[in-house]
Parts: C-alpha cells; sequence; structure tokens
C-alpha cells in the first residue's frame, strides 16, 4: 500500500508549514527509538514525510503526482524506474532538524563523542489530603527504579580498567540511516544503542551493573507539594528520572498529584464550595450559625428571609493561588430544613402562621 505522507504526521493537506513542524515533533518525541516505546520503523517514515512536506519545492510535485499517479497516467513507480531524482545530486536540507532533535532528546547533529542521551522520564502518582492541597504539604515519596552504580560510578567499567571507542559507531556516539526515496537519499542519524551515545564501552564491564552504569534500587526524596496544587498536576523533579547511559544526565521525575475527596469541601477553581443546612425559623427570623473552613469555625450571620440555596460569600478563605496573588473565597450555600415530623405544638404554630398568610 503506497505511503501517504499527510496520513503519516496526520494533518490536512492544507496543513501550514508551523502546523506540519508541530505535527512532526510531536511524532518524533513520541516515537524516537531512544525513548521508552519508541518504534524505529515509525521514526523513519516520520522523518521521510517531514523532509518531503517541510520543503516547498518537494510537497508540490508530491502534491502533483502522489503516491499512486497522476491522471494523465505518470505514475509514482515510473517517476522512480526512470530516474526521478539522482541521489547523487541530491542533498536534502534538513532545516532544523537538528534543532528539534536537540529539543527533545538532547543532541544535534553532532558527530563528536559524548552525545548526550539522558535516561527516561518516570511519572509516579502521590495522594494527598484536600487540606494538605490547600496549605501545601511536604511529603517523603519512595522511588522504585534505576540508580547510578556505586561501584562503577556510572561508567560501567570495572573499577582499574578503561573504556574503549564503540566498534558500532566508531567513536561518534551516533549511527546513520540512510534511506532511498522518491526525492533522492534521506540521511537520519540516531544514538548508538551499543554505547549509548557516550562513543565508548568498557573493555570489561563492572561485577555489579554488567555495563548499564545504574542498578534497580528504591530511594526516598522529599517532595515538597505547594499551596494551591490542584488534582491531576504534576511537579517537576529534574533529573531524578532513570540513569542516563554510563554516566550520562538522569532523566526526570513527574509527581502527579491525587487529592483525596473531601466530605465537607468542594474545589472549583480557587473557590471552595460548601454547603450548610439551617432550620425554618432560622431562614425565617435570621440567625448566626457557625461555617467550617480550612482554617476553622467561623460565624456567619444569616438574614431574616433568607431562602434556600442562597449562597453567601466568605472572603479569602478559599484556595491559594499558584502565582502568589491572594486566595480564592468560599461559597456556602443554605439548604433550609423542612421537618419531616411535627410536634402538636409545633403544627398548632405553623397552622397559625399560616392563617396570617405566612
Amino acid at each position: 500500500m503506497a505511503k501517504d505522507y499527510y496520513d503519516i504526521l496526520g494533518i490536512q493537506r492544507g496543513a501550514s508549514e508551523d502546523e506540519i513542524k508541530k505535527a512532526f515533533r510531536r511524532l518524533a518525541h513520541q516515537h524516537h527509538p531512544d525513548k521508552a516505546g519508541g518504534n524505529a520503523e515509525r521514526f523513519k517514515q516520520i522523518n521521510e514525510a517531514y523532509q518531503v512536506l517541510s520543503d516547498r519545492q518537494k510537497r508540490e510535485q508530491y502534491d502533483r503526482f502522489g503516491m499512486s499517479g497522476s491522471a494523465s497516467g505518470f505514475s509514482w513507480q515510473d517517476f522512480q524506474r526512470t530516474g526521478g531524482f539522482d541521489p547523487r545530486t541530491v542533498n536534502p536540507d534538513f532545516g532544523d532538524l537538528g534543532d528539534i532533535f536537540s529539543e527533545f532528546f538532547g543532541f544535534g547533529r553532532s558527530t563528536g563523542k559524548n552525545v548526550q542521551r539522558q535516561g527516561d522520564d518516570v511519572e509516579v502518582e502521590l495522594s494527598i489530603d484536600f487540606r494538605q492541597s490547600v496549605f501545601g504539604v511536604e511529603k517523603i515519596l519512595a522511588v522504585s527504579g534505576g540508580e547510578i552504580c556505586d561501584r562503577c560510578r556510572g561508567r560501567g567499567a570495572e573499577p582499574g580498567t578503561s573504556l574503549q571507542p564503540c566498534s558500532t559507531c566508531r567513536g561518534s556516539g551516533l549511527v546513520d540511516d540512510v534511506r532511498q526515496t522518491f526525492f533522492g537519499a534521506i540521511r537520519s542519524q540516531s544514538v548508538c544503542q551499543s554505547c549509548g551515545g557516550s562513543g565508548e564501552i568498557p573493555k570489561a564491564n563492572c561485577r555489579r551493573c554488567r555495563g548499564r552504569g545504574s542498578v534497580r534500587g528504591q530511594r526516598q526524596l522529599r517532595v515538597t507539594i505547594p499551596a494551591g496544587v490542584e488534582d491531576g498536576q504534576s511537579i517537576r523533579l529534574k533529573q531524578q528520572g532513570e540513569p542516563g547511559p554510563r554516566g550520562q544526565r538522569p532523566g526526570d521525575l513527574y509527581v502527579r498529584i491525587r487529592v483525596r475527596p473531601d466530605p465537607m469541601f468542594r474545589r472549583d477553581g480557587d473557590e471552595i464550595l460548601t454547603r450548610r443546612t439551617i432550620s425554618l425559623s432560622q431562614a425565617a427570623l435570621g440567625a448566626k450559625i457557625n461555617v467550617e473552613t480550612v482554617e476553622g469555625v467561623v460565624r456567619l450571620t444569616i438574614p431574616a428571609g433568607t431562602q434556600s440555596g442562597k449562597l453567601f460569600r466568605l472572603r479569602h478563605k478559599g484556595i491559594p493561588r499558584l502565582d502568589g496573588r491572594g486566595r480564592g473565597d468560599q461559597i456556602v450555600e443554605v439548604i433550609v430544613k423542612i421537618p419531616e415530623r411535627l410536634t402538636k405544638e409545633q403544627r398548632e404554630l405553623l397552622e397559625q402562621l399560616q392563617k396570617h398568610g405566612v
């Protein structure tokens, strides 16, 4: 089945240059073979599609002939068989491809040693109480995963031995992949899997980590949860993720916050919503009642004639704003409770009120 470069990038045929670039960035980040769950073959297709659609001349040629031919009977395969573009004369313009790689994966089109390849990012969940989300809290988090080998200090080499140039990438840290397409030879680079981008491999692997530079373990981290954090938000801890290959930069740790529901309080943006039940007489005559807030009990004045469902606002009793600009309010909804059972005296009193049109 013929490939459709627009489908590969998941964009419409009329997509702008900016939309093409954004689609490529997103998919390259998702499928790069050096990322967890990456797909090398899918990444090559994405790269190829981007090389064509990001170049105005190539894109016009592709839009004109397509992958299955034109109305004149000229087919894509015919064009390839008759020579197409001469791969020896085509010099694909990678444009900002190196910058895109550098942004996402820590390397560009460098051919020198020590291509930066950071470790994988890690995400964990941490549950906190509602009040802790309002005021902030410090938690000790146990994280299971990789940690730098203390025997070889992350180098992967047995202490007392040295490193040698990687035979796979010849010390560059990168491996090339050249693919023949309709537009000529498209060349891409990826981090060498043998050395992890360092350009070197141990002459003798560390006996503890077997040359990986890291071992599995568990560590404890102190996490500061800021006041006002919301359910589902993540806190980024830089370089607290999986160690990079052979001592390279660790990934980041993302702590996703889960706020446990509270039976009394509910959040709506930076406001706290609560309900308070009052009696029929309190609603009719007015009263002062106690209302629970996250800071304790406060007195609320209920004016005479208050209707069920009336909302009262307690200023600055809500959620602290993450930008530090004050706090929201607490909204109290008053529910007037109608008695289900009446004593003889209560009934007589209500009947008297009814006679007076109350």
